[in-house]
């Protein structure tokens, strides 16, 4: 599958008698996979550049080496971009931040990149030896673990907390969130789409937190909340 602006793209090795809509079209035999790696290009976010393995790279910014596979998290993603600026803004050296929903491990490896002491957490188990992986190829001191917020909560309390999850998850992650901050704690909440912000908003006002900054790309926003 590829998203484009206001499609969807499958790709398919042989017809298929389905009835699907749209536009069908028939494409030359190609190395797809080389294909995909001539087009995937290094992506900034903040003081952050985000490339693959076989990108050479001798530039300014802060290199973050991620290899493109199932787990989220190659930079390529609004809601990925969102949260690195923000880590940058937002983290001081020393602190310790929780990464939740870590994927790739990209977050918490941009974190430890900046100075903090970065624990990732992910309820599939299956994305963390490739984020164990990637931290390994950039140099940086991670713990990954599986599980929730749940499960994180011992290994806190938490000067920030990133977690790139989707609105509904945030509304019901609201109640935890507290649990998880040390005094004077922030949230870098993304994942949201515009539209369902107001669902997150709600949600963290009750929980007595205060919106710091709202940032948006495209059709997404990231909300940062002190307590």
């Amino acid at each position: 599958l590829e998203e484009r602006e206001g499609e969807v793209w499958a790709y398919f090795p042989a017809p298929l008698d389905l009835p699907f809509g749209g536009v069908w079209e028939e494409l030359p035999d190609e190395d797809w996979l080389s294909a995909w790696r001539r087009d995937l290009k290094p992506v900034w976010a903040g003081p952050f550049v985000v490339l693959a393995p076989w990108h050479p790279w001798e530039g300014e910014g802060i290199p973050l080496v991620i290899e493109p596979g199932m787990a989220f998290g190659t930079g390529h993603h609004e809601t990925t971009r969102l949260a690195l600026s923000a880590l940058a803004r937002h983290l001081r050296p020393g602190e310790r931040v929780l990464d939740l929903g870590t994927g790739s491990g990209i977050l918490a490896i941009a974190a430890a990149k900046l100075g903090g002491k970065a624990l990732g957490v992910d309820i599939d188990e299956t994305v963390l030896p490739q984020a164990e992986e990637n931290a390994r190829r950039n140099g940086a001191g991670v713990c990954f673990l599986p599980g929730s917020l749940e499960e994180a909560l011992p290994h806190g309390p938490f000067d920030l907390l990133v977690a790139n999850l989707f609105a509904e998850l945030h509304r019901e992650l609201a109640p935890l969130y507290p649990k998880a901050l040390a005094p004077g704690g922030r949230l870098l909440l993304t994942g949201i789409l515009l539209e369902k912000a107001s669902l997150v908003k709600e949600a963290m006002a009750r929980e007595g937190f205060s919106l710091l900054e709202e940032e948006r790309e495209g059709e997404w926003v990231l909300l940062a909340y002190g307590i």
